[in-house]
């Protein structure tokens, strides 16, 4: 039986919050890795992940076809994790999300690798924001060039270093104030980052279906202002909540979208909080979810005080048995 030492896996944007953790994934599981980023000498973080030689990186943008390619060669799965969150300079949604994702899928199928490309739910050509509507070409660019591949679509995700929990733990140390976007009742299903890490090297073994498109979901659904008040329980913290209707949110977030850090949000932001972010029906029904791979959800209250115990008032961590 071929080991999984005889396949190389091209992982881009696997310096990432998320490719951290399938770049972790996949080494445990024995594959070889190459981490294709923009800049490799700041991925040095990531050879401690894996055995001496396993995990190398090289560069690559995927606005420049040719350096995707180069980053491909001889591999024999690509994965692709690149993906912006708001657009500055020449990071542009429509680039990155959608013709980026495209340029590696055909890099892909020029080698004849294989292809897992993980987008979000919310991906949809007819999107209020221009983040869905990007996920959505790119998803359709992906399929265009390798019909084969495994599209995963994840909700929000949640774990040390991310850009969710984290803002909104960091706002709560700095304001006594908290504003519930369209009161907060927006429904999403946080899903931990070690679970879409553990899907991806899923896809990589050949465990998910050729062409399928899945939904990742944590185990409980929840409104932003329950999200909120987890958060604030677990860091110990008692804030008032303030309900900003989606009108006056897209306002402030015209000046906002210039600010730094946690203060930082975009028009683009608050038109996606407009829809639920949640694992559709037809995904549970098909079996393309977590559940279907056999991956047992971890939840946002159990995960979070493994990371957020910094910003606690008292400054004191305790774990839990």
């Amino acid at each position: 039986m071929a080991s999984n030492l005889d396949t190389l896996v091209t992982v881009f944007g696997g310096s990432g919050f998320v490719g951290r953790n399938v770049v972790r994934a996949l080494s445990k599981r024995d594959y070889r890795i190459r981490v294709a980023v923009r800049r490799p000498e700041l991925a040095g973080h990531l050879q401690p992940l894996g055995k001496v030689g396993q995990i190398h990186a090289v560069q690559a943008n995927l606005r420049y076809p040719a350096s995707v390619e180069a980053a491909m060669r001889d591999s024999h799965v690509a994965i692709n994790l690149v993906g912006i969150l708001a657009e500055a300079g020449a990071q542009r949604f429509d680039a990155v999300q959608g013709a980026g994702a495209g340029a590696v899928a055909r890099a892909a199928a020029a080698v004849g690798a294989r292809m897992v490309h993980v987008s979000a739910i919310g991906a949809d050509e007819n999107s209020p924001a221009s983040y869905g509507r990007s996920k959505a070409a790119g998803e359709k660019a992906v399929l265009a060039a390798v019909p084969s591949a495994t599209i995963l679509r994840p909700s929000v995700v949640f774990g040390p270093e991310d850009q969710f929990t984290n803002r909104f733990a960091a706002l709560a140390r700095m304001s006594p104030v908290l504003p519930l976007i369209g009161g907060g009742l927006t429904k999403l299903q946080p899903v931990y980052v070690g679970d879409v890490a553990n899907a991806v090297a899923d896809a990589v073994d050949g465990k998910t279906r050729a062409g399928a498109t899945y939904e990742l979901g944590g185990p409980e659904v929840l409104t932003m202002r329950e999200i909120i008040e987890v958060i604030l329980a677990v860091t110990e913290r008692r804030r008032m909540l303030v309900s900003l209707p989606f009108g006056l949110a897209k306002l402030q977030a015209a000046f906002l979208q210039f600010a730094p850090g946690a203060f930082k949000l975009t028009p683009d932001q608050v038109a996606l909080l407009r829809s639920d972010n949640v694992v559709s029906d037809t995904a549970k029904a098909a079996g393309l979810t977590l559940e279907g791979l056999g991956i047992a959800a971890d939840s946002l209250e159990a995960i979070a005080p493994q990371y957020l115990w910094r910003f606690r008032k008292t400054g004191q961590f305790q774990r839990s048995a």
